[in-house]
């Protein structure tokens, strides 16, 4: 390692996107620590001197507060909350159960967020914590309807994401909000227009571009800006 290798802390790495993102940064020449929630063969396979695996729920604080205390001597350019649910995306909200809606709702919008707020004093000065959010997260594009859930979740993300990088503009990191584009993931599905070695990249792309900004962007990986 050198003193000018960037470090990354992809969080939601066992599958999908996130899985790619760790293929990426990797390739790129960062070190990377990747989270899963349970054993990942795909992680299992990039780990190495660069990349390190680590195990988290980000539902559980105590956990997530436990995985702070192992990476005690890291400082992060990148944490990266990738993890989310879509559980029942395709009903209405009247058709969710409850306790459903509600597991959506604390895994996208409230997890990502107190993990971030764990996580704010491991980041390097100019870095970045960005969130997966998503295009259908923006209120003012949502022409069709469908996915409410999801939409809502990543909505209230985008909301409290605002919110603390107000709350944190003076610790010297900025905070970006990102949408992968349709992407051929257990999530996305098998029409999808995008392959994760895609997506990925221009998200890569795009966070590299966005190191020493401060304050906020909403962005896709095309480096886009998106409406709120």
């Amino acid at each position: 390692m050198t003193d000018t290798q960037r470090n990354a802390l992809i969080v939601g790495a066992s599958r999908g996107l996130g899985l790619g993102l760790v293929e990426t940064f990797a390739g790129r020449g960062w070190r990377v620590s990747a989270t899963q929630r349970s054993a990942s063969p795909g992680l299992a396979r990039l780990a190495s001197g660069t990349v390190r695996v680590e195990t988290v729920d980000i539902d559980d604080d105590a956990a997530v507060a436990a995985l702070h205390e192992r990476l005690a001597g890291e400082r992060y350019d990148l944490v990266f909350v990738v993890a989310g649910v879509a559980t029942q995306a395709h009903a209405p909200l009247h058709a969710v159960p409850r306790e459903v809606a509600a597991q959506v709702y604390l895994t996208n919008a409230v997890s990502p967020i107190r993990f971030a707020e764990t996580f704010a004093d491991r980041v390097a000065p100019g870095g970045l914590i960005a969130f997966m959010s998503s295009a259908l997260g923006s209120v003012a594009l949502n022409e069709s309807g469908g996915f409410e859930t999801y939409r809502a979740s990543k909505a209230a993300l985008n909301t409290y994401a605002r919110s603390f990088a107000i709350r944190h503009r003076a610790a010297g990191f900025g905070v970006l909000l990102l949408h992968p584009g349709w992407v051929r993931t257990d999530m996305g599905g098998a029409e999808a227009d995008l392959d994760v070695a895609t997506s990925a990249a221009g998200m890569a792309d795009v966070i590299e571009e966005q190191l020493g900004r401060a304050g906020i962007a909403y962005r896709d990986y095309r480096g886009e800006t998106l409406a709120w």
